[in-house]
């Protein structure tokens, strides 16, 4: 049997396999390919081991992303699958964002057995999530929540709400419907009610920063639109030093050949956020992203970027 087409390094949960096989599927096709010609390679992170503390306490984003750098860079996998907004704000160096397929729905999903929104659960309701933006701006929505820490892969967070160990939960609308399991929302939230991570929705691709015959056989399932509107919100998170240890939310956008851009920062209690928008050339996306975390960098009072 000959070597692969190509061999893609995922994370093993079930949402990191659905994207793995669909970015695999879209290269097929796009070179008349058999599936079986091109390999998927699971890779088990750090991050996916731990589950009982906040990534935050050990170690933030770079987590779920280390051992396939490490896999690309030793020559293990070629290209390596990544739910965008798990990516670090900077690579190692030997590699690169290689780009993004079309981008799935931005918008965060509530998920519960007691209530149709936000606004209808019960005083005090225990909404579970391992995400501080979706805490804090949980909390700046309704300041009696509690949100106790809920790791683990997405059915087991749908379990645990639909057993009532909770009283809801958020989880991204995106993965949801790549799992096939949009159904389950209960709710989709509004982005101007609730903006989303800086990279939701968006299956990145990385790949050695000099192997050019990967990047020509990826090059043909890349989308323009979704790679420029990544460039604003990682700008805008580069910026900001950002890392799981502050609650921030960015999303650019793009209408008529213009970029426009809104960002946040909270407290993590939600008592305060800060907010910019920012709009431009699609030339100047990531200058935009910078442009208005610089401009929140300014107004945020000392100790709101350490979680305090």
């Amino acid at each position: 049997m000959g070597s692969p087409f190509l061999r893609i390094g995922t994370r093993g949960s079930p949402l990191a396999l659905a994207q793995a096989r669909e970015v695999r599927r879209k290269l097929a096709a796009a070179h008349g390919a058999h599936e079986d010609s091109i390999e998927l390679v699971v890779i088990k992170t750090t991050g996916d081991a731990i589950v009982d503390r906040p990534l935050a306490e050990a170690g933030g984003k770079g987590l779920f992303t280390k051992e396939l750098d490490a896999a690309q860079l030793d020559g293990s996998i070629d290209i390596a699958v990544h739910s965008a907004k798990d990516l670090p704000t900077l690579l190692p160096p030997g590699l690169i964002v290689a780009g993004y397929l079309p981008r799935e729905d931005v918008r965060d999903a509530l998920i519960s057995p007691r209530a149709t929104s936000i606004g209808a659960l019960p005083h005090g309701a225990r909404v579970g999530t391992a995400s501080l933006r979706r805490a804090a701006q949980l909390k700046r929505l309704r300041p009696d929540f509690e949100t106790p820490l809920l790791r683990g892969n997405v059915e087991t967070r749908l379990r645990r709400a639909q057993d009532g160990e909770i009283d809801a939960t958020l989880l991204a609308l995106a993965g949801l419907k790549r799992l096939g399991l949009a159904d389950r929302a209960t709710a989709v939230l509004d982005i101007s009610d609730f903006l989303p991570a800086v990279g939701q929705g968006a299956i990145a691709i990385t790949a050695r920063s000099e192997d050019y015959a990967s990047h020509t056989r990826i090059g043909a399932i890349l989308d323009h639109d979704t790679g420029v509107a990544l460039a604003a919100e990682r700008a805008f998170l580069h910026a900001l030093d950002g890392s799981c240890k502050t609650p921030i939310a960015g999303h650019a956008s793009i209408a008529n050949g213009v970029v426009h851009f809104s960002g946040m920062v909270l407290r993590m209690d939600g008592s305060e956020s800060f907010e910019a928008s920012a709009s431009g050339e699609i030339a100047d996306a990531a200058a935009i992203g910078d442009r208005a975390g610089k401009d929140i960098l300014a107004r945020l009072p000392a100790g709101v970027l350490a979680g305090k």
